[in-house]
C-alpha cells in the first residue's frame, strides 16, 4: 500500500472497531468518502473486511483491516501497533464492535454468554479507548482527537425476554462514556455516544431472528426501521468539527423510540 508523499497533508485516520459489516462498514464507507483514511478490526469475516477496505480504497483513500478481538488486551494493543505503523497517527475512534445471542429470557441466559456479552460490549470499548488516549491526548503529546461509543436503544429500553444482558452491556458503555468525556475534555479528547435504534443490520440473525426490524416497525414512531447509512451519518458529523463544542452526549438515531 503505497506511503503518503512526504510533502501531501496527511489524512485523519478513523479507527472502527467491528467495521465490516452494518454500521461499522457504512461508517467506513462515509469516512472514506469525506477524506479520512480508514482502519477496521474484524473477528472472523476476512472477506467481508477486505471488501470495505476495497470500497475505500476506490474512494481514494487508505485502508487496514486487522483481525482482532476487542475484548483481547493483546489483541487490541496489536490492533493500535498496527495502526500506528501505517498511519502514525489516530484521530477518531469508532467503538462499534459489539455482539448479541440468542433471544432469551433472563433465567436462561448463561454464565459463558453473559461474559462474553460485557467483555466484547463493555470491557472493549474500555480497552480499545485507553490505547487512543495513549495516542491522542495532550497529556501524551497527542494532537486530541474524538471517541464515538456506539450504544443502543437497548440501553434506554431494556430488551426485556429478548436480550438483558446485552442491554446491560450497552448500558456500561454509557456509564463509560459520560465519565471519560469528563476525565480527557481537557486534553483535547472530545468523547460522545450513539444510540442506534432498530436498523437493518445483519446482527438481528445472530439473535435468532434475522426479520426482527420488520416485526416491531410499527412500533416506531417513524414507521420504519433504519438503514446503516443514517447511523453513519451521526457518527461522522459528531466526529467533524462541526460538533467541536459537544462532548459527554448521546444521540438518539432511532426514529423517534
Amino acid at each position: 500500500m503505497p506511503k503518503t508523499p512526504d510533502h501531501a497533508p496527511q489524512a485523519p485516520l478513523m479507527l472502527i472497531t467491528g467495521g465490516s459489516r452494518g454500521v461499522g462498514a457504512a461508517t467506513a464507507r462515509l469516512a472514506a468518502e469525506q477524506g479520512y483514511d480508514v482502519a477496521i478490526s474484524f473477528v472472523s469475516n476476512e472477506s467481508a473486511a477486505l471488501a470495505v477496505a476495497a470500497d475505500v480504497e476506490a474512494a481514494g483513500r487508505r485502508a487496514l483491516p486487522v483481525r482482532a478481538d476487542s475484548a483481547d488486551p493483546e489483541q487490541v494493543a496489536r490492533l493500535f501497533a498496527a495502526v500506528d505503523r501505517e498511519f502514525g497517527r489516530i484521530d477518531v475512534l469508532v467503538n462499534n464492535a459489539a455482539i448479541i445471542a440468542r433471544q432469551s429470557r433472563l433465567e436462561e441466559l448463561e454464565f459463558e454468554r453473559m461474559q462474553r456479552v460485557f467483555a466484547v460490549n463493555a470491557i472493549g470499548p474500555i480497552l480499545c479507548a485507553q490505547q487512543a488516549v495513549r495516542r491522542m491526548s495532550h497529556r501524551y503529546n497527542g494532537r486530541g482527537g474524538v471517541v464515538i461509543n456506539i450504544s443502543s436503544a437497548a440501553a434506554r429500553l431494556g430488551s426485556p425476554n429478548e436480550y438483558v444482558d446485552y442491554a446491560a452491556s450497552k448500558g456500561a458503555v454509557e456509564t463509560f462514556t459520560t465519565g471519560f468525556a469528563k476525565e480527557v475534555a481537557r486534553d483535547g479528547i472530545r468523547v460522545n455516544c450513539i444510540r442506534p435504534g432498530h436498523i437493518y443490520t445483519e446482527m438481528h440473525a445472530s439473535g435468532g431472528e434475522p426479520g426482527r426490524v420488520d416485526r416491531v416497525k410499527d412500533s416506531i414512531p417513524m414507521g420504519r426501521g433504519g438503514q446503516p447509512e443514517e447511523v453513519a451519518r451521526a457518527i461522522l458529523w459528531l466526529a467533524s468539527a462541526e460538533a467541536s463544542f459537544i462532548t459527554g452526549t448521546f444521540l438518539d438515531v432511532t426514529g423517534g423510540k
